[in-house]
């Protein structure tokens, strides 16, 4: 439910043992972080008029409307991420829908420069710097805001929904919605759904304690743009003068390739398991990346063979707002990164149930 920009810069920051395959992983599949910034930052304030009373409508319901929202009108808006720690990323996005086909263009505002094309599940991230284009496909249903479409989840079963009224977003009123959990394995939201439109404005990501541990709103947005699907389509085509990077990707399931939990993490289904290469000169070898989603956090297991001149001999845990890494050797010949918008311990239950079946 968030930005890459600041996760993948924070993941760069890392140890090098970290880096090898799983950067750009998260980098490229949308695993991310959003912002931590107060309520009266990103344009965002309190609806000084009167406004109509919350909507009551179930879990359900809600992540129903906030999953057809993108699709309502095109839009295009500049949204800014900001993390706890301080690092933070803003960006310019558009959006455009024309029967099944979606579109998306975001322009990164700081950081390196790039531009990331989203095709329904094909994505090119243009580096101007060094004319290259990275292509790959991803299963996210989008880059932000988001709200994963996941199979088999009972999300009813683990968060309640609390309407808390209305406040303005970037110019719109929108419903204030928390999304509470009922156990200590995730953390809560807080989302803000445009009234007209059902688009989500803004998010939080709330600790046990009702703390926020990340924010992410637009600054600037408008309903209206003029966005065109076959506009997007020809800027995402236009590869002229960069070298093209296609790293093999393998599409497969952890029972495929020997992996399985003992026991399900509550609430947590598989979502997609892909065999990522490292480079486009290493094939399909590299990296086993598996995602579980509960339908609103995610978790991704990063699985690739134990090198000792990458990899410490001690387990290293890193985090920054509510996303958190847990990364240690799990048998002789195996290294496990844990990656998710989910508590520590969590991710721990995650490695914990991990078992090679072959």
């Amino acid at each position: 439910m968030s930005y890459p920009g600041v996760l993948c810069v924070w993941l760069k920051a890392l140890p090098q043992q970290f880096k090898h395959g799983v950067v750009a992983a998260l980098c490229v599949t949308g695993l991310s972080v959003s912002a931590g910034v107060s309520s009266a930052e990103g344009g965002v304030s309190s609806a000084a008029e009167a406004a109509p009373a919350p909507v009551e409508r179930s879990i359900l319901q809600w992540i129903e409307r906030m999953h057809s929202a993108p699709c309502a009108r095109p839009y295009a808006g500049t949204f800014v991420v900001l993390a706890a720690s301080g690092a933070m990323a803003s960006s310019r996005i558009w959006h455009a829908c024309e029967g099944a086909q979606q579109m998306e263009r975001v322009e990164a505002l700081s950081g390196t420069p790039r531009t990331i094309f989203r095709r329904n599940d094909e994505v090119r991230t243009f580096w101007p710097q060094s004319r290259v284009v990275r292509s790959d496909r991803r299963d996210a249903a989008g880059l932000f805001p988001r709200v994963p479409v996941v199979e088999g989840t009972s999300i009813s079963q683990f968060y309640a929904a609390r309407p808390v009224g209305q406040e303005r977003v970037a110019g719109f009123v929108a419903d204030v919605v928390w999304f509470k959990p009922v156990d200590s394995l995730r953390f809560g939201y807080k989302l803000w759904s445009e009234r007209e439109t059902g688009l989500v404005v803004k998010l939080q990501t709330l600790g046990a304690n009702g703390r926020v541990l990340e924010q992410a709103a637009f600054s600037e947005l408008d309903l209206n743009a003029p966005v065109r699907v076959e506009q997007l389509s020809r800027l995402m085509d236009a590869t002229a003068g960069y070298k093209v990077v296609a790293p093999v990707v393998v599409k497969t399931t952890a029972t495929a390739e020997g992996w399985v939990l003992r026991q399900p993490v509550a609430g947590f289904v598989p979502v997609s398991c892909h065999r990522r290469a490292v480079s486009a000169d290493d094939g399909a070898q590299g990296v086993l990346q598996c995602l579980y989603s509960d339908g609103l956090a995610s978790v991704s297991l990063f699985i690739e063979t134990f090198d000792p001149q990458r990899h410490p001999s001690q387990p290293q845990v890193s985090g920054m707002g509510a996303t958190q890494l847990l990364a240690q050797r799990v048998l002789p010949d195996v290294w496990l990164t844990v990656v998710g918008e989910v508590p520590l311990q969590t991710l721990r239950l995650f490695a914990g149930q991990l078992e090679r079946t072959r």
